[in-house]
């Protein structure tokens, strides 16, 4: 496998050369590199989690936060978990060759549009070493080869995940440099993968907001920013009270270090009095800090002292409505329409996952066709925005641009297509 001990050009060039056999490999041998590679996680997983011991040792010692931790984490209930989502890429249908359209034109040429590998797909991620196998998978299975590029944070972790997927894929028969590692974590080899024109035909950054920055300012490759998620649950005026809660609570705290977990509610002021107070002690039993604005402030108030001293709240500034906290933190509004929410999430969303809790479909309606995002949710959790969660059996990020992805980037996200034109001597005239 190929690592930083040859240059990050070198690793781009073997990993297109890799990428023109793919694009013609069948479905039946990709499919059974993606079987090894579950195979060797299973085999190996004493190697994977020695290696990601040596990881979280030295996140303890840089003391990086509790859901930071949780992201870095490797046991042997995730490794499994990470080996199923492989073999269940391999049994989603090859969407490589996929004819998205067809005609007979009244020339009497036939024209088809099928879909076809991107080619090179760098992957640029932070903390999550699942990431590494995810998207080695999606990647394989819909004919690219990949460059990963993960953070310091799991540089053993990475290392281990990346050796173990290629000489997995490259022993069932897949070619040498399909899967590669850049291990470096300096921003230097960050500019240089990102500007390797005419070998990485797109890069994928997933992470937040300083990792897209950081590209913004020198990418000269396309880039599919699987960026940060900030974001929101709006509870409508006519929500049931006990769903929302469970919402509410399972967007927030079900895992609050991912980038779709709840960072924002919004409570309309008709049902605030009716659900605030028993919100903010469940949010306290479960250890959530809450940012509040005057309205929740004023609920908090009414607490009975004993209560009062299990819940924090604080005063909600300027800055907090725009966080993705990534924590056990959530801003906490009131508002006075459905209109004001969607106002609100207009303005300091960032395009991920927003939520609902109404049983008014008018309400309902006008937050799916007002709220500008990848993923508008009706009386569920935005914990839901997952690959996984959606079918795709995993997922690279989830896109919150519009032009080409959008949402979970799966496998009909890591290609384009092309038009095939046949005829019978023709010529135009």
């Amino acid at each position: 496998m190929a690592s930083t001990v040859t240059s990050v050009a070198e690793i781009c060039a073997n990993a297109k050369r890799a990428a023109r056999v793919l694009a013609q490999t069948d479905t039946a041998v990709k499919d059974a590199a993606l079987e090894a590679i579950a195979t060797a996680l299973n085999d190996r997983i004493d190697e994977i989690l020695a290696a990601n011991e040596r990881d979280m040792l030295t996140a303890r010692e840089a003391d990086i936060g509790a859901a930071l931790l949780d992201r870095l984490r490797l046991d042997e209930a995730r490794v499994a978990a990470i080996a199923r989502a492989v073999r269940q890429v391999a049994a989603l249908q090859d969407p490589v060759g996929e004819v998205i359209d067809g005609q007979r034109l009244p020339n009497g040429l036939d024209v088809r549009k099928v879909r076809v590998p991107l080619g090179v797909v760098a992957v640029v991620y932070e903390a999550r070493p699942n990431v590494t196998i995810d998207a080695a998978a999606l990647c394989l299975k819909s004919g690219n080869a990949i460059v990963l590029r993960g953070s310091s944070s799991a540089m053993h972790s990475n290392a281990a995940l990346a050796q173990i997927a290629c000489e997995a894929a490259v022993s069932a028969g897949l070619p040498d440099g399909c899967v590669s590692l850049v291990a470096g974590g300096g921003r230097e080899e960050l500019a240089e993968l990102a500007t390797q024109q005419g070998t990485v035909d797109l890069i994928i950054p997933r992470g937040g907001e300083g990792l897209k920055h950081a590209l913004q300012a020198v990418a000269t490759v396309p880039v599919i920013y699987a960026a940060s998620g900030n974001c929101h649950v709006y509870v409508d005026a006519s929500a049931d009270v006990e769903q929302a809660l469970a919402i509410v609570l399972n967007a927030k705290t079900q895992r609050p270090g991912v980038c779709n977990a709840a960072e924002t509610l919004l409570v309309h002021e008709r049902i605030a009095p009716l659900l605030m107070t028993r919100l903010l002690v469940a949010l306290g039993d479960s250890g959530v800090l809450v940012r509040a604005d005057e309205a929740t402030q004023g609920f908090a108030e009414q607490l009975d002292e004993q209560t009062a001293s299990l819940v924090v709240v604080e005063p909600a500034t300027a800055e907090d409505w725009e966080q993705e906290y990534l924590a056990p933190i959530l801003a906490v509004g009131v508002v006075g329409s459905v209109e004001e929410a969607i106002a609100h999430v207009a303005r300091y969303g960032s395009g991920h996952s927003e939520a609902i809790v109404t049983r008014d479909t008018a309400a309902a309606r006008a937050f799916q066709l007002g709220v500008d995002a990848a993923c508008v949710y009706v009386n569920a959790s935005t914990r839901f925005t997952d690959g996984g969660e959606f079918g795709m059996g995993a997922e690279i990020g989830n896109s919150t641009q519009k032009l080409h992805a959008r949402g979970p980037i799966g496998l009909r996200e890591l290609c384009t297509f092309k038009y095939l034109i046949e005829g019978d001597g023709h010529v135009r005239v």
